[in-house]
This record gives C-alpha cells, sequence and structure tokens, in this order.
C-alpha cells in the first residue's frame, strides 16, 4: 500500500521499519537499506496474480470481487516507480534494529508520540498503535501456537540485553494471551461475522497438544517457565 500511496502523491522516498531478516527472510537481505522492488512491483496481468490460492481474475468473476476491492493487494506497476523515482528503505540499516532505541530515536528526532495506553497483550506503549487489527492478530497467533505478542517482545528485549530472561518469564504470565476488547466490535464488523461465530473459529483452531479445557476455561497445557 505504501508504494501505490507514495505513487499517487509523488513521494520518492518511503521508510519502513525493520528488514523482514530480522524474523526468518535471508540474513543477506539485511546487506542494503533498500527493499527489493520484487516484493511490492509486477508487470504481470490479473491472470498471473494469486491472492490466496486464487487468481486475482478468478476472484473477480467466480466471487463477485470488484477490480477496486483487489486494489490494495495488487503490485504496482514498475516503471511508475522509476518515473516517480520512488524508493523503499528501511530504519534497521541506518539504525540497529532495536526497537525499544528505536522508539527513543523517534521521540528526539520526530514528534512521534507513544499510545497513552499499554498495547493489550503486551508491555509497551509504542507498537501496533497505527493498526486496530494487530492486536487481535497476536490474539490469534497465541491460539494457535501459545505463544503471544509478550512473548515476542520479552524475546527482543531479551536479546537487546534491555530485561533479563527472568523478567521476561513474568511479564510473558502477566500479558501474554490478555484479550484485546479496545477494538474488537470494529474488527468484527469487518469480518462480517458475529462474537459467537469469532471464539467458535478460534477454539477450533486451538492444537490439542498446547491446549487443555477445564471448567469451561481454555489453559496452556505448558507455560514458559
Amino acid at each position: 500500500m505504501a508504494p501505490k500511496i507514495a505513487l499517487k502523491y509523488k513521494i520518492p522516498l518511503i521508510f519502513y521499519g525493520e528488514n523482514e531478516a530480522e524474523y526468518g527472510n535471508a540474513i543477506k537481505n539485511n546487506n542494503s537499506s533498500k527493499r527489493d522492488s520484487f516484493y511490492y512491483s509486477s508487470e504481470e496481468k490479473l491472470d498471473d496474480i494469486y491472492l490466496g490460492g486464487v487468481s486475482a481474475k478468478d476472484l473477480m468473476k467466480e466471487y463477485n470481487v470488484s477490480r477496486s476491492d483487489l486494489e490494495a493487494y495488487l503490485p504496482v506497476n514498475p516503471y511508475d516507480l522509476e518515473r516517480v523515482g520512488t524508493e523503499v528503505h528501511y530504519l534497521g540499516y541506518y539504525v540497529k534494529w532495536d526497537p525499544q532505541e528505536c522508539y527513543y530515536f523517534s521521540v528526539e528526532n520526530t514528534d512521534f508520540l507513544p499510545n497513552d495506553q499499554r498495547t493489550q497483550g503486551s508491555f509497551n506503549k509504542y507498537s501496533s498503535i497505527d493498526d486496530k487489527m494487530d492486536w487481535l492478530h497476536f490474539y490469534t497467533t497465541y491460539v494457535k501456537f501459545g505463544i503471544g505478542r509478550a512473548t515476542y517482545d520479552a524475546s527482543q528485549e531479551i536479546r537487546n540485553g534491555h530485561i533479563t530472561r527472568d523478567e521476561a518469564v513474568r511479564l510473558v504470565h502477566r500479558f501474554d494471551g490478555e484479550f484485546p476488547p479496545q477494538y474488537l466490535q470494529e474488527n468484527l464488523d469487518y469480518m462480517g461475522i458475529t462474537l459467537d461465530r469469532f471464539y467458535e473459529i478460534i477454539d477450533n483452531a486451538r492444537p490439542d497438544h498446547l491446549w487443555d479445557k477445564q471448567n469451561g476455561e481454555w489453559l496452556l497445557k505448558n507455560k514458559v517457565k
């Protein structure tokens, strides 16, 4: 989406946060500040673009999806990028990707402000403040994999030397898997489902080797110690 907006307003420079190599992509990707345009531009036609395993053309034909519905998910034209000169760079190439230190850097050098409340499911006030669905995403991650936002954040803080493992474990026990009600109804309305249907879907996704139901409450069989 960012390159699309950049083309519309003739913006030549986009900054993302960290490179995906921080989370498992090829480490060699960290050798460049630029994000490969392969990720967001293509000359392919609708027939050759697949979303969720279905071609964009078939989505429009068989599921009554319009071109405007798909627009946000389609790549930009590389020639338009070249005309505007738009490039995508990673802040993590220029500033070591330490979320807490990047937060301090942003406050000191820009008008960035943290949230006025803690991110539900974790313990900081500066992550996921521009996305109403991200909190719910990490809750469903907790349901599916047994680890939530607090686990991800605490693990990063350990690696960066900000907290000890014992401190991280206490944070995980306190915040991991916290249900995020703040934007829940907006998300349900967007997805077109009821709260009962939501619970039905996520409870069916709980792996048996991770979860046990006791007295009507779902409990993790094994917690980090």
